[in-house]
């Protein structure tokens, strides 16, 4: 990797960290348009297939407590490459898993391991100018929030014509590609902290209770996330049901339909030049909470769902930038444990917003969910305008 000693880093390094944050962070989200036919492959409901979703997330929130800080303490190429070679076993245990109880420990495991996108986005805040920081973090984004969104639509595809267990398959072997190329053009970044492994998780739950900045943005991004995995855990559901009769690649190619809004928030950076950060934010939060009116009320149209879909991954991803840009400001060499925080607080939200749209889809189907939804956008945006001006005056 080109580092150089002006501490700037090249926009051949930024691409290509945004490639891999892509290749290695699809591995969470495969599952999703997967769910009704592991469900139906194995002959268990549909509540119980959809915890495969939420123990991914938990896995990842994991992943991110205990691996991501590893960060500020050893060589990164080092812990990349052996974390790969995890990712790749996990996710070989859930090409052949047979049983239930084996597809929950695995997506555990492909949860906690597929962590490496967040050593890489430190990487571009890190060795970023404050006026460059907000563009290079946008870029490495979008390139994991394209991962994320086009894990969907090809987990749809792949799976409608060669089966859910072809995609993990799929996975694994990429999985190699990326390893080779982490080994042959990523250098090994010095550690900046000499303490033990107690210290140094010491030091992420005083950045936790000590940050009132790094606090609120991990609230925004947890409700915002959460409302987010709402929708996409329960879409392929309400989809398979009519007037939609839809199968799993349909539901997947909604992923493109993401893309558009998550390529338009990679740019949300150059509204600094014209927004301060916290009217961005807002603004970021007011289109989550709206994209739902379109999901409830044009709900059982094409037309309706793409609209719900790009606006709250427009809204969603503008929000997680910028709150990723305000907590990075902070004075600190410790970048990544700042982002563990902020990320295990983002999936954690995740979790319980997948959890929460599960259960409300047993009880209540669409409606349920797009309640769910919208509770955490709202709760998101009450929490900004409530504390937004005071953490950014402290």
């Amino acid at each position: 990797m080109q580092v150089s000693s002006t501490n700037t880093i090249s926009r051949t390094v930024i691409w290509l960290m945004a490639i891999i944050s892509g290749l290695v962070v699809a591995n969470n989200y495969y599952n999703q348009p997967l769910l009704a036919l592991i469900s139906k492959d194995l002959n268990v409901s549909e509540s119980a297939a959809s915890r495969i979703s939420v123990l991914t997330q938990i896995g990842y929130a994991c992943g991110l407590l205990l691996i991501v800080p590893l960060g500020d303490k050893f060589y990164r190429k080092k812990l990349i490459l052996i974390d790969l070679f995890l990712v790749f076993g996990s996710l070989l245990w859930m090409t052949f898993a047979n049983q239930l109880w084996m597809l929950y420990a695995a997506s555990l495991l492909i949860g906690a391991t597929s962590v490496i996108p967040q050593l890489f986005v430190p990487i571009a805040a890190e060795l970023s100018s404050d006026k460059e920081k907000s563009g290079n973090i946008g870029l490495v984004m979008s390139g994991l929030l394209l991962g994320i969104l086009l894990s969907r639509f090809v987990g749809g595809i792949v799976g409608e014509v060669w089966g859910w267990r072809a995609m993990f398959g799929i996975a694994a072997g990429l999985m190699i590609l990326v390893w080779i190329a982490v080994y042959k053009m990523l250098p090994e970044l010095h550690p900046n902290f000499k303490g033990t492994y107690k210290e140094l998780m010491q030091s992420v739950a005083h950045l936790a209770r000590t940050q009132p900045i790094l606090q609120l943005a991990s609230f925004r991004g947890a409700m915002a996330f959460g409302s987010m995995c709402a929708l996409f855990t329960t879409l392929v559901f309400h989809m398979e049901k009519p007037p939609f009769n839809a199968g799993s690649s349909v539901v997947g190619s909604f992923g493109l339909a993401g893309a558009v809004g998550a390529l338009a928030a990679a740019k949300v950076g150059k509204l600094q030049k014209y927004l301060d950060i916290n009217r961005i934010i807002l603004y970021s939060l007011l289109i989550v909470i709206g994209s739902w009116g379109f999901t409830y009320f044009a709900g059982e149209t094409y037309w309706g769902l793409i609209v719900g879909v790009i606006l709250v991954d427009l809204g969603v991803q503008s929000s997680h930038i910028m709150n990723q840009t305000n907590y990075f400001l902070i004075k600190s060499n410790a970048v990544n444990r700042l982002n563990t925080v902020y990320m295990v607080s983002y999936f954690i939200g995740g979790s319980l917003g997948t959890w929460l749209a599960s259960v409300a889809w047993q009880k209540a189907q669409w409606t349920g969910v797009c309640f769910v939804g919208t509770l955490f956008g709202v709760l998101a945006l009450v929490a900004h305008i409530l504390f937004a001006q005071k953490v950014n005056k402290v």
